[in-house]
């Protein structure tokens, strides 16, 4: 009975993404970059914006509407220089930053939104145009400066999925190749509650970690429950994360559609300059909810009866049941502290770079590599590799193209466990 009634509240669940999100339709479709130009909450139509390749190759233009949105579709994901013509800005308007010129980088399927704060122009260029001089683009410095920063905020989104993993991966053994699957979920659930549904974003997201907490204690308990009371080996199960990753997969992609779509609030939004950092609060406050997450749930496992009985399920779960500790009880508050922080990961994903069907596999190779450098079931390893993984992926695109960055990152796990196979902070095992 408990089965059928879980069965039949993912059929509504479907039935209400397939009524909601279908009828949604999506601003920008592949990879695009886009933006929209407002002067003191005013649009600004007629500007012109250039978009090259950095190997300078034309890559698109367009003039911004009335309403001030503007977009250009890419060919593909990758670094981008993005140029605003300061001369086409009508009169008294400026780039309020001095930046006329960015240097974004798109992901695969994302439609990335390009800002450019305007306001009173602060004088005159050198060739007595209005608005602001033109740099040329942003310096070696901050660039440095901004990839670093974005490296740390990518670092949080994946520890936020990586502890989750690890620490499933610590007290059942289970590999969950279905893991990012429950990151994308977050984001979907986000953006059927924001855009489709009209709620702010702050509650969108919190109900999203509730269903997300909801949905892991529920799975576990029908489904990877039951798999360990028939004693399925491990391998076996590992097998049907994968199957199950690929279908849930595949439902979202017949659901929600193959473009990336963004959230309905702060979808563009001015930095603000913190010494060489120029961060769009919606970030700052992204990181610090993350920071407050993940050390939450590292003082529970350090500081509170429950965290300490989860450490030793970990580490010899017949001991803790013959201690008298609740394995399953354990197990299943692993796996909604899991799903939460999964779904809390999709949700920051999705103002980091859109809401897509594949966003959780996409980070998904990423969150394995985090939790295996950091060393596979403990929960200080996976925050440390994805720490190691993040800064890595972003500030690797100074010196190799943008493609190649998450290869680069690879190539670090490899080299580092050549010489450490259990990770950074994992234990050597014996075998044999």
């Amino acid at each position: 009975m408990r089965r059928a009634v879980i069965m039949l509240t993912a059929f509504l669940a479907c039935l209400m993404l397939s009524f909601g999100l279908g009828a949604t339709s999506a601003w920008a479709e592949g990879e695009a970059l886009q933006g929209t130009l407002t002067n003191n909450g005013a649009p600004v139509a007629g500007v012109k914006i250039k978009a090259s390749t950095q190997d300078g190759a034309p890559a698109g233009e367009d003039t911004s509407d009335e309403q001030g949105k503007w977009s250009i579709p890419v060919t593909g994901p990758g670094t981008y220089k993005v140029e605003l013509d300061i001369a086409s800005l009508p009169a008294g308007v400026g780039v309020t930053n001095n930046r006329p010129t960015l240097t974004p980088t798109v992901a695969e399927g994302q439609a990335r939104n390009v800002l450019f704060p305007l306001g009173s122009a602060g004088g005159t260029t050198g060739d007595g145009q209005p608005g602001t001089k033109d740099s040329g683009g942003p310096s070696s410095f901050d660039r440095f400066a901004d990839l670093l920063y974005s490296g740390i905020h990518f670092s949080l989104i994946i520890a936020l999925a990586a502890l989750g993993i690890s620490l499933i991966f610590g007290t059942t053994g289970l590999t969950n190749f279905a893991h990012g699957e429950m990151v994308t979920l977050g984001g979907l659930l986000t953006f059927l509650f924001n855009v489709t549904i009209g709620m702010p974003l702050v509650l969108a997201g919190v109900i999203s970690v509730v269903i997300g907490a909801a949905l892991g204690y529920f799975q576990d308990r029908a489904f990877w429950g039951w798999l360990r009371k028939r004693r399925t080996n491990l391998v076996t199960t590992m097998i049907i994360s994968i199957g199950l990753s690929l279908l849930v997969r595949y439902v979202y992609l017949y659901f929600f559609g193959g473009e990336s779509r963004n959230y309905a609030d702060y979808n563009a939004q001015a930095g603000v300059q913190y010494g060489p950092f120029l961060i769009a609060p919606k970030n700052l406050i992204c990181d610090v909810i993350a920071l407050v997450a993940l050390a939450g749930v590292s003082f529970a496992l350090v500081g509170t009866r429950l965290g300490k009985a989860t450490r030793a399920v970990a580490d010899n779960p017949a001991l803790a049941a013959a201690s008298g500790i609740n394995v399953d009880r354990i197990i299943r508050l692993v796996w909604t502290i899991g799903g939460a922080l999964a779904a809390l990961s999709g949700v920051i994903l999705g103002t980091f770079q859109g809401v897509g069907f594949g966003m959780g596999f996409q980070i998904l190779l990423l969150i394995f590599a985090a939790v295996t450098l950091g060393g596979f079931g403990t929960a200080w390893g996976a925050l440390l590799g994805s720490l190691v993984i993040g800064l890595f992926i972003q500030i690797s695109t100074l010196w190799i193209p943008t493609e190649l960055k998450s290869v680069g990152a690879l190539a670090v796990l490899i080299v580092i466990l050549l010489f450490r196979p259990q990770g950074i902070l994992g234990r050597r095992a014996r075998i044999g």
